[in-house]
């Protein structure tokens, strides 16, 4: 997988609403972009077409590497072929 070495894999983590005022879910959205803005863009643009409302971003940064167990390992995986990959979780009490 040498295209993520030239690109590497980014992932922004946040919390998404299906809609507005509803209960909240974590995500982790995984990606390859030029820059951050441009991944924020494109991480929004993914979010919106999947049917969610309101999207808050905590954290962005570049994966060191492989994750070890799933669903991040297939997220990072299709991250690397181009796709946005949208990892969603129930948030902590």
């Amino acid at each position: 997988m040498s295209e993520s070495a030239d690109k590497p894999v980014m992932i922004i983590t946040g919390r998404i609403w299906r809609d507005k005022g509803s209960q909240s879910e974590g995500v982790h959205v995984m990606l390859m972009a030029p820059d951050d803005d441009t991944a924020v863009r494109m991480a929004l643009e993914a979010l919106a077409q999947e049917g969610y409302a309101e999207a808050e971003f905590d954290q962005i940064g570049e994966m060191e590497g492989e994750p070890d167990e799933e669903p991040h390992l297939s997220a990072w995986q299709g991250a690397c072929e181009g796709e946005i990959a949208i990892v969603t979780f129930d948030e902590p009490e």
